[in-house]
């Protein structure tokens, strides 16, 4: 659903509301130009990272060192 800036700005909260209730998202335009999406919030963790969670597979030896010992006398 579409709203102008304007109309968005005079039912900010009914508006919010009703994206709660429904999960419809609204988008809100400006000049005919899409400037903002209004969406509901997601019952994710609102920690950016959190949305990766079970994406990620560690391969390897996590105790391993990070550099070799050849690496190391080349750094001395």
């Amino acid at each position: 659903m579409k709203y102008p800036a304007s109309d968005f700005k005079a039912h900010c909260l009914k508006l919010i509301d009703r994206v709660r209730e429904t999960a419809e998202p609204i988008t809100i335009t400006k000049r005919g130009r899409v400037v903002a999406r209004l969406v509901p919030a997601g019952d994710d963790d609102d920690r950016p990272w959190a949305r990766l969670r079970g994406t990620v597979r560690w391969s390897g030896d996590p105790l391993q060192p990070v550099v070799g010992e050849d690496e190391i006398e080349a750094l001395k």
